[in-house]
């Protein structure tokens, strides 16, 4: 007993570390704080702005009947018809780009985070995806552009009179655009991966499964949120791209159908999307329809801002439910140490 009270005695309490006030800091510190301040709320009012003039301009030129009128050359602004074609042709690159890229962005995110063998096969795909992240879309147009205009490839895209093969078409674009979402998705599915609690692989192995069963029955189950949310940014990314449409797509006014039955014909056809359209119809481009311009990059911010929105929500549903995990888990445990 004496013993204990000397230790008592010479131990000092314990004293948890207060939060120090901004007040309190160095100049360069109390600086750089307000500079951060400073530049995060101008960009909010960058991004605000630019919403708020495209809400003003494309609300004041949105007509409900250019969502199902076909684009049409004209000289007069209200006489030039919609963008249904370019909505159409929106939908379909995303379509097969996400189609593409969501499995294959998922396996090779699996076999980074799990498996790494060889490690320098490892290595080479994780350096081509930082360069797929960091080149300019524009060189990736002009690579899938070379490719597909080789003879063999000839089916997937339309032929010029001449017979000599393209590389355009809705195919050849959704397969290029699926490279530019594959760094999002492997991205945003390798994270997750890390995050999940080696119990799981443990307790997963203990009942005999294979690596292969884990990573497929369990961890991937355990991330669909994550995965989703790596999809939508992919379909994002996809959605606002203009090169890969202007070189490999055509940016045609209307979309046209190659030969071939209705639905061949469509993906091997040419064609344009919200963003060739809005550039096509803005001063910079060659139309002269700039109302139709701003009505179709409203469409286009409101899709974008549905997208952001959507994985906002799965993000924050995650974490709301790992949250909710936790705290069961803390209660639990409390409960079997008071008994």
């Amino acid at each position: 007993m004496a013993s204990e009270r000397s230790a008592a005695a010479v131990i000092p309490p314990i004293s948890h570390p207060r939060r120090s006030s901004v007040g309190s800091w160095p100049l360069i510190d109390r600086t750089g704080f307000v500079l951060c301040w400073l530049t995060g709320i101008g960009l909010c009012l960058i991004a605000g702005g630019i919403v708020l003039y495209m809400l003003l301009k494309g609300v004041a030129y949105l007509r409900l009947s250019e969502f199902v009128q076909s684009p049409s050359p004209s000289l007069h602004q209200t006489q030039s018809g919609g963008f249904s074609d370019p909505i159409l042709g929106t939908l379909l690159v995303t379509a097969i780009g996400i189609a593409i890229a969501a499995p294959v962005g998922v396996a090779l995110a699996a076999w980074l985070s799990e498996y790494s063998r060889p490690a320098w096969l490892a290595r080479a795909v994780e350096s081509g995806l930082e360069m797929i992240a960091g080149v300019p879309s524009v060189v990736l147009a002009i690579f899938g552009l070379l490719v597909f205009s080789e003879g063999f490839l000839g089916f997937l895209s339309t032929k010029a009179f001449n017979g000599t093969v393209t590389g355009q078409s809705f195919v050849t674009a959704g397969v290029v655009m699926s490279v530019l979402a594959l760094p999002l998705i492997v991205a945003s599915t390798r994270e997750a991966l890390a995050q999940l609690p080696d119990r799981l692989r443990e307790a997963s192995y203990a009942l005999g499964k294979t690596r292969a069963t884990t990573t497929r029955r369990v961890l991937l189950p355990a991330i669909r949120p994550s995965i989703a949310s790596g999809v939508v940014l992919g379909m994002g990314r996809i959605i606002g791209d203009t090169a890969i449409i202007t070189l490999i797509l055509g940016a045609t006014l209307k979309n046209e159908s190659a030969d071939g039955t209705p639905l061949l014909g469509a993906l091997r056809g040419t064609g344009s999307t919200l963003t060739s359209y809005v550039f096509n119809n803005s001063p910079a481009g060659e139309g002269n329809s700039h109302e139709k311009a701003y009505a179709a990059a409203f469409v286009l911010l409101m899709i974008v801002l549905a997208l952001n929105a959507l994985v906002t929500r799965l993000t924050n549903g995650r974490r709301a439910r790992s949250a909710d995990r936790g705290w069961r888990a803390r209660t639990r445990a409390l409960v079997a140490w008071t008994r």
